[in-house]
Order: structure tokens, then sequence, then C-alpha cells
């Protein structure tokens, strides 16, 4: 009787702290970086009762379509400003809910060794979706490449290029291709995730690299519905944990960082 007993308390004990008949939670990432830090995660929120299936996408859009379709419960691949626009462009109801590690973006090549070798009327290839297109045209100008419309900030696009004084040419390409298109081009303008993947390092390899700038910081997203559901909380503690800073830090040696 008191072996029942004590088994029944154990049981409740799990029941109140919300972990009784808990569901694997799906998040959803992009490959290389993203997926290999949720699955430092996943072992981290193990410990604190909550499960994790890990699905990997090739692509960034498909991660918040899964996400407000509910075939995820939460997602970890972009910035802000890129949520924003696919809420804007597509209704999704999803949230930002921490913030988790930082991109910085990269021009790199195989044709030129230095941001001084560019020739006039090189071709630069771009990534396609607005929010990234938009980031990679402000690292140009930041880089005194280019001016762009005064104030158009993260909207910019090819067409708000006021001033082009060494007649660039823009490719705007899938983000996953870029890597593969640096024999066509001459400077690349690549998203960290994908550089690693095409063994390239943003601190050893690119001409140059962006600023570190609040808007493209990493962010957690979840339906508006999750955002202070318990199991958030425990994901979220997971990502911001010593164990998961550390392997960031000795995985990626600076090319990603982490934001707390």
């Amino acid at each position: 009787m008191k072996r029942l007993t004590t088994v029944v308390s154990v049981a409740a004990a799990l029941l109140s702290a919300g972990y009784a008949h808990a569901e694997t939670k799906k998040v959803g990432v992009t490959t290389g970086p993203h997926a290999q830090i949720v699955e430092k995660v996943k072992e981290v929120a193990a410990t604190k009762g909550l499960d994790l299936d890990v699905i990997e996408f090739t692509d960034y859009v498909m991660p918040n379509q899964a996400l407000a379709d509910g075939d995820l419960d939460i997602n970890s691949f972009q910035h802000q400003p890129y949520l924003d626009n696919q809420v804007a462009d597509r209704g999704f109801d999803l949230v930002s809910v921490a913030k988790s590690v930082n991109f910085p973006m990269a021009g790199y090549s195989n044709k030129v060794k230095s941001k001084d070798e560019i020739p006039d009327g090189a071709t630069f290839a771009l990534p396609n979706d607005p929010s990234n297109g938009g980031r990679a045209l402000l690292m140009l100008e930041d880089q005194g490449l280019i001016k762009l419309t005064k104030d158009i900030g993260v909207r910019a696009t090819v067409a708000n290029v006021i001033d082009n004084p060494h007649d660039y040419q823009f490719i705007e390409l899938d983000a996953a291709q870029l890597p593969r298109s640096l024999d066509d081009v001459d400077v690349a303008l690549i998203n960290t995730n994908y550089a690693l993947d095409a063994g390239l390092n943003p601190v050893e390899d690119s001409l140059f690299r962006e600023s570190t700038k609040a808007p493209y910081v990493g962010i957690i997203a979840v339906r508006s519905k999750d955002k202070d559901a318990a199991w958030v909380k425990t994901f979220v503690e997971s990502y911001h944990s010593p164990e998961v800073k550390a392997f960031i830090e000795k995985q990626f040696k600076g090319a990603i960082t982490p934001t707390w």
C-alpha cells in the first residue's frame, strides 16, 4: 500500500508539472547549423521533461507554412523581418517568442580575393526572398558599394538602388542555391547557414560581413495561441541554456553567436 501511494504521488507531481502524457513537440529548422543547434536543445529539453522531434527543411518558405498548418509546433530558422514579411504576405498567425542566434550574412567570391578587387560591371547574386534580398542590399550599401532610396530599410529591392557607380549587375536566386552560383557570378551574398553547409566560413572566407544589426538576429516562432504555453517556456529555457551556448561557441567558432 505504501508503494502504491508513492507511485500515485509521483504521478500527481508529474501531472502538476505538465509532463504526464506529454506530447512530443515538432520543431522546424533549416538543415545545417539551425538543425545542429536544436539537436543540442533537444538533449537539454529532455532533462526538463520536454520531448522534441526535429524536422529539417531545405528552404525558407515551408517551415512557416508547416507551423501555420499545424504540422509543426515551433520553428527556429528565421529573423524578425522575414517573419514579418511572411505574416503580411500570407496571413500567418505566427509570433516570435524569443531570440536565438546571430548569423551574419557575408559576401563570398571564387573570382576575387578582396572587396577592392571587385571589378566594374561585376555580377552579384542575392537571395530572392524579400527580407533577405533587402538585407543583402543594405549590406552592400553599408560597404559603400551602392546607395539605396533613403530610409527604405529592410524593404529594399533592386529597384531601390539609386546610385550604382560601378554598374554592378544583380541576380536574385533562391537562398539555398547561392553557394552553387559562386563559379558563375563575381560575388554571392550568402546567409551563414547555407555558407557553412557549403564549407564556407564567414570569419575566414568572406570578402566582407554585415555588421551585427538587431533586426537580423534569429528568432523562435510559434502560433499565437501557443505563445504562453508552458512547453514553449521550457523550450526557450532549454535553448537559452549554458549547455547550448557552450556548444555554439565551440562548434561554430564565432561564425554564429548566441544572443543570450
